[in-house]
């Protein structure tokens, strides 16, 4: 039989409980929502159906989210306008700054000012994308680093403001490994081959994390979310180091519960050490009720070798994921408590 990897569509004969959880525990919020329209295929709404979206929201139990696509003058109002002004309590927008001020000179100082601007027309955190150490450059077309010196003035500026940095970078290490049989992700880098940061002109993934540490170091007065569990879910060890040396680091799950589902006890052995500090966001485009179950069951249940995803194959990977059953007063944090101290127009 000569059968292409593609077409291998293995069922599995493992006979395991199952628990389906259709709402959360206790009232949650998403901290890593796309609510708008930064990246959307058409320019269009991700969630095109607010009063929908809100019915989907209270029949699984959703207090509140986290719009991370404001952007900054009339899309940041636009964003503003269509959730947080229109349903307040239920949603709180994060702002982005223009990278492309990095191109001039004293550009820190310039985007701290914009930061402080879109904070006072309503913007409850700072969301920060993986472009930058990938492809945000400055006049003299060098890389711009999260430690860049530059950047001083506006990690300093949420600080000042009180607002959380939402913070993406790198994305995962098999993104910045060579794109052969021995790649883990290989599928979904050769569907999505814009993904692939191993070649010329990009940093090492490592050299990624430690930017990000000196960053996160350099100013304690400023909350970072290291969105993606951290941004290196692979290396647990690594991540708990970073909330045990730094008070100021958070991590969010979303999107990564594939890599933590393949690690359950030392996913959970993290979040039981740092209940106060790891939120919970699924970073679903748009979001999708039988999604959220699958997180519900992952954080809720004791359940083993189940799938983490909806798709066939599973984009992050073809492996189950096991339950990390949190206990109640655990979820109380992850699910809503932590996103209300550090998002308090949720509150």
């Amino acid at each position: 039989m000569d059968l292409p990897l593609s077409g291998y569509r293995p069922v599995s004969q493992l006979r395991v409980p199952v628990h389906r959880v259709e709402r959360a525990r206790v009232p949650a919020v998403d901290a890593h929502l796309h609510l708008g329209r930064w990246l959307s295929a058409d320019g269009g709404w991700t969630a095109p159906d607010v009063p929908a979206l809100l019915d989907m929201m209270d029949e699984l139990n959703l207090r509140g989210m986290v719009n991370l696509d404001g952007r900054w003058g009339r899309e940041l109002a636009a964003n503003l306008e269509r959730y947080d002004a229109a349903h307040p309590g239920r949603f709180a927008t994060f702002c982005h700054v223009d990278w492309s001020l990095t191109a001039e000179p004293h550009f820190g100082e310039k985007l701290a000012a914009q930061l402080r601007a879109s904070v006072a027309e309503g913007a409850a955190g700072l969301k920060v994308w993986k472009d930058v150490g990938l492809r945000v450059r400055d006049g003299r077309g060098e890389l711009v680093m999260l430690d860049d010196e530059r950047l001083g003035p506006l990690w300093a500026a949420a600080g000042e403001l009180g607002v959380p940095i939402a913070l993406h970078t790198a994305d995962p290490v098999a993104f910045f490994e060579p794109l052969d049989e021995r790649n883990e992700r290989l599928e979904q880098l050769v569907a999505h081959p814009d993904w692939v940061f191993s070649g010329p002109g990009f940093p090492p993934f490592e050299r990624l994390m430690e930017a990000m540490e000196a960053m996160v170091a350099g100013h304690p007065r400023t909350t970072v979310i290291g969105v993606h569990a951290g941004c290196w879910p692979e290396n647990l060890a690594w991540v708990g180091r970073m909330l045990d040396a730094y008070p100021n680091f958070h991590i969010d799950i979303a999107a990564r519960i594939a890599e933590l589902g393949r690690a359950p006890r030392a996913a959970r052995a993290l979040v039981l050490r740092h209940p106060g500090r790891v939120l919970f966001g699924t970073d679903e485009i748009p979001p999708e009720a039988e999604v959220y179950r699958i997180h519900f069951r992952f954080l809720e249940t004791a359940d083993e070798a189940f799938a983490h995803s909806l798709e066939d194959p599973p984009l992050m990977g073809r492996w189950t994921i096991s339950g990390l059953d949190l206990p109640d007063e655990v979820l109380g944090q992850v699910y809503a408590g932590n996103a209300l101290r550090l998002v308090p127009r949720l509150a």
